[in-house]
Order: structure tokens, then sequence, then C-alpha cells
């Protein structure tokens, strides 16, 4: 997680929104991935950085077994993160702070078609939350940073 909070530093210190994430086989980084498209007049929904993670590790390690990757993320993933990752067949994703907005890994799975429902992802909560807490704090009280800004998940945050 140490290693994903790093991202999301580095996308803080760019003025995006602090999302990191790192993939994890056999102890090792195997790809890393923060967010972007958050700053400017035009938000780009895509880029986020367990999709960027993802593209990375697909790229990369295309044959390694992805039930032996963690993704370790600084927020909770989102619905659509939340779901290209069992697409994918990670076995495990660890969080530090959880998305009160539109986190993901809540979502009952049973209810979903076969693709999702078939698919046993282990998920861990919370793991190093005060610190990304912290940088979600710092990029929400700074006046410059317009996304996100009034938003449930602003407001959760700021009242921590």
């Amino acid at each position: 997680m140490k290693f994903a909070l790093k991202e999301a530093e580095r996308a803080l210190s760019s003025g995006e929104f602090p999302v990191g994430c790192v993939m994890v086989h056999q102890n090792q980084v195997v790809a890393t991935g923060s967010r972007i498209g958050t700053v400017g007049t035009w938000t780009n929904e895509i880029d986020h950085a367990e999709i960027i993670a993802l593209k990375q590790l697909s790229a990369k390690y295309g044959g390694i077994n992805f039930k032996q990757v963690t993704a370790f993320s600084t927020l909770e993933p989102c619905l659509m993160c939340f779901g290209a990752l069992m697409i994918h067949g990670i076995g495990k994703i660890v969080y530090a702070y959880e998305d009160a907005m539109g986190g993901g890994t809540a979502c009952d799975v049973s209810a979903l078609p076969p693709l999702y429902r078939k698919t046993r992802v282990r998920v861990f909560p919370h793991v190093l939350r005060d610190e990304s807490l912290q940088l979600f704090k710092t990029f929400f009280e700074d006046p410059k940073n317009s996304y996100c800004r009034g938003s449930l998940l602003a407001k959760y945050t700021l009242a921590q």
C-alpha cells in the first residue's frame, strides 16, 4: 500500500485526484497507475489509477496468473474499476480509503450476470486508511482543485 500511496502523492503533486494503484505478483510490483484527467476544464472519467495499472499489467505480464495478483489502491475502486479487476481475474483487492460516493466493492455480485457472479475476488479495506485520508483532505482543502468539489465524497472526507 505504501507504493500505492506514493503513486497517489505523485498524482496530487500534479494537481490530480490522489488515487494510486499498484499490482503485486509474488511480492513484486508488476504494474502501477495514478489518476489522470481531473485537471482542467474537461474531466476524463476513464483513466482511473486501476485502469491504467491493469493496462500496464496486461501489456507487460499477460502470461501470469492474475488470480495471484493483488491490486492495492488508495481509494476503494469504483464500480467501473471493480468490474475491470474482476473481469481480469485479479485475486485480491486491498484499498485504503472507502469511497462513500462511488465505491463498488460492496456491490452484491450474486445479483449480477454470470461473468461477474462467478468471479471470486477477496477485498480487504482500510489498509493505511489514515494516510490515504490525509491525501484526500489535502486535495479537497486546496481551492485550486475543482474535481468533485462539493460532492458527497468531498463532504464526507472533510468532515473527518
